[in-house]
């Protein structure tokens, strides 16, 4: 399932803060840069679609396809950069790239660069 770019993006910004802690919509707001009135926005929207989940309490869950997108562009992020880094590229700029990167890449070619990293990096 293919969903938008920023969906994408509050998605594994939530993934990644709950390895810290509770997530709330303040935090993504930190996080990205972004008003805490577009979050709050984005993240409705997100609720609405059964992506993430909001507690009483405010704090944000991903349901399990949600998880399952997050995980995903997560670990597209995690190898592109890597592979970035692993040909020259200084960290800063290969995190941003794969950021830009991981959005748009097709299932095939990651697999085939993924693959390709592996090899090469033994």
């Amino acid at each position: 399932m293919k969903i938008q770019e920023s969906a994408e993006m509050y998605l594994e910004t939530i993934l990644v803060l709950q390895n810290q802690g509770p997530v709330r919509a303040v935090d993504i707001a930190k996080n990205l840069g972004f008003s805490r009135p577009s979050v709050s926005v984005a993240v409705h929207a997100l609720e609405a679609e059964h992506y993430i989940s909001i507690k009483p309490d405010g704090t944000i869950q991903l349901e399990e396809k949600g998880r399952q997108i997050a995980e995903q562009i997560y670990e597209r992020h995690t190898v592109l950069s890597n592979l970035l880094e692993f040909i020259g590229v200084d960290k800063e700029t290969a995190d941003s790239d794969a950021c830009k990167i991981e959005h748009s890449i097709s299932d095939k070619s990651f697999q085939c660069l993924k693959d390709f990293f592996l090899k090469i990096s033994k």
